[in-house]
């Protein structure tokens, strides 16, 4: 569709832009030519190293700090060497970001939507099988999982966000008779000043400093997770469609992936300054970014003793800055199904398989935390129980009955590990299925259901990000107190869900848990949320729920500038009362 607009000028682009709908999620049924296309990505990438640099003011760059991507589901497999930028050369990246900034913010939104709309394009056809297919051996996703993420989302993101960038510019001020009001959305931007200029001074002609105000500068940085292939790309790629310069440190865990939409970005028409692509140790990134003046904004997702350490950092270099920088931060949660006693049986059970086991409870959506009535848990255990016996785990590239793959790498797995040897051991804690860990050939975990007396057992508490479904069973008459239960147990205030058949029941569910959720499910799971649809995002310890996927998200990126220009001359300084 977008391909068509090429020449047609600007009015076309935002009669088409009205029209964005979500990309269509591809089935990838057996003789379709979408899995032929995917299997034969997948083959070209089976034992295949890809050497990924450091991209700096449009030069790739190797140093001396190398790093190997491992497949999570067969970790002998290095699927991707790349190297770490050290702090020389992230304020290198820094300044040739800068260097592109005031060229990229005052290039019409026109000209920057129609970069993206073209990668969304590519992504959408020669390049889809491409970017799932690396997305599912260097993360370890599914089919449907790498479509639902590295394509649909993705082809979503650079569509809406285009969309309502070009809607936001066409929403101006009223204006009146004698005047005329317009709204004009800048990039971020930095103003520093110094004393770098010197003129002679006094009779002997001395050399005196001399304060002077630089041209607005700015960037934005963008620390993306290894979970979702979109992310990344959003977390770089919003900035930058309002007028912004970024640098983006993608995940170690989803280099390959990340590098595949970095190109795509660029063989869409990106500069190559206005993205800088850096590699980098996380504390060594977070310093060097933090400490410099022209910092004007984080784009995170991450965990919260990250995310905090960099707010930290912001807070103490305040005084470096020359404006407030805007923080976005998403940091997971600990997300809840509850079951009331009207309840679907089958919509329970199904939908928090899913939620819990997809991508190996691996999104920060995840359910990890059910609450059913002691009523309904014996038709529930036993249909979870039954099903759960029916989940395949493995080598999704070779497999396509494969359920959900291996965890991400050797310290995920050691980490949920440690949870399930914690279930084993507590008093409180009964583990009915699964909780089998070997990681011989990939980091596999056997999705595993923990059944808890203790509502309030660390394992109901804490983040685990794994396939663990913890269960709490409570008395059918305490289900108010279950309410509250929920709303206190964790920081977190991400997603959840309430599954019940009464309208009574449902909206009293959504009075008490307002606050705990920024995502809330009605007969629904907790994950899956859509862009335009469902815009994602929590509050509490979960993040700034700025809502990536809707329309007020790329306001965050923006600065923007109220222009008022008068037509008639003013005659009197004097009001008419005081004639």
């Amino acid at each position: 569709m977008w391909r068509a607009l090429r020449g047609r000028g600007l009015r076309s682009l935002h009669r088409a832009a009205t029209t964005v709908a979500n990309e269509p999620i591809l089935e990838f049924k057996p003789g379709s030519p979408e899995r032929a296309a995917l299997q034969q990505a997948l083959a070209d990438l089976k034992g295949r190293t890809e050497a990924i640099p450091c991209v700096v003011g449009g030069e790739e760059v190797w140093t001396g700090v190398v790093r190997y991507q491992l497949s999570p589901f067969n970790h002998a497999h290095k699927v991707a060497k790349f190297c770490y930028a050290d702090k020389d050369l992230i304020n290198k990246a820094i300044n040739a970001a800068l260097a592109a900034r005031k060229e990229w913010d005052l290039k019409p939104v026109q000209d920057r939507a129609q970069i993206f709309l073209k990668a969304a394009d590519m992504l959408s056809g020669p390049r889809r099988a491409e970017v799932l297919a690396k997305t599912m051996v260097g993360q370890g996703k599914t089919v449907i999982q790498a479509e639902i993420d590295a394509a649909a989302e993705l082809i979503d993101f650079f569509r809406f966000n285009a969309k309502y960038a070009l809607e936001l510019e066409s929403s101006q001020p009223i204006s009146v008779d004698i005047s005329t009001n317009s709204m004009v959305y800048r990039g971020l931007e930095v103003r520093s000043w110094g004393c770098l200029c010197w003129l002679a001074h006094g009779k002997r002609g001395r050399l005196q400093p001399v304060p002077f105000f630089s041209p607005p500068q700015g960037f934005v940085a963008a620390i993306s997770p290894f979970n979702f292939t979109a992310i990344g790309g959003n977390l770089a790629g919003a900035p930058a469609l309002m007028g912004n310069v970024v640098l983006w440190k993608p995940s170690d865990t989803a280099l390959l992936s990340s590098y595949a939409v970095y190109r795509i970005l660029l063989e869409a028409g990106l500069p190559p300054n206005v993205i800088q692509f850096v590699p980098a140790d996380g504390p060594v990134f977070g310093d060097a970014v933090t400490s410099n003046e022209h910092f004007c904004g984080l784009n995170f997702t991450g965990s919260v003793p990250t995310f905090k350490r960099l707010w930290k950092q912001v807070a103490e270099n305040l005084d470096c800055y020359r404006n407030f920088p805007r923080l976005a931060g998403e940091c997971g949660g600990k997300n809840f199904h509850l079951v009331h006693s009207s309840a679907d049986v089958s919509s329970v059970v199904n939908g928090t398989l899913r939620s819990a086991f997809e991508y190996g409870g691996q999104k920060c959506s995840a359910c990890s935390r059910l609450y059913a009535p002691d009523s309904l848990w014996p038709q529930i255990k036993e249909k979870l129980l039954e099903e759960t016996k029916k989940i395949k785990v493995g080598d999704p590239a070779q497999d396509f009955q494969t359920f959900f793959s291996a965890v991400i790498d050797d310290k995920s797995f050691a980490r949920i590990k440690k949870w399930i040897e914690h279930a084993k051991k507590s008093p409180n804690l009964t583990i009915l299925a699964g909780g089998g860990c070997d990681d011989s050939v990939g980091y596999f975990i056997e999705p595993c259901i923990v059944e808890s007396k203790d509502p309030k057992d660390p394992i109901m508490k804490e983040e685990i990000f794994g396939p663990i479904l913890t269960v709490y069973v409570y008395p059918e008459k305490q289900y108010k107190d279950v309410l509250e239960l929920i709303d206190t147990t964790t920081p977190y205030g991400l997603t959840g869900a309430v599954f019940a058949q009464e309208k009574s029941i449902i909206e009293e569910a959504r009075s008490c848990l307002r606050n705990t959720a920024g995502n809330f499910y009605i007969n629904d799971k907790s994950t899956g949320a859509v862009v335009a649809q469902q815009p994602f995002g929590g509050s509490r310890i979960s993040g700034t729920n700025d809502k990536p996927g809707g329309p007020h998200y790329i306001l965050r990126w923006t600065s923007p500038q109220a222009i008022k220009e008068t037509h008639v001359p003013l005659r009197d300084w004097r009001y008419a009362y005081m004639h």
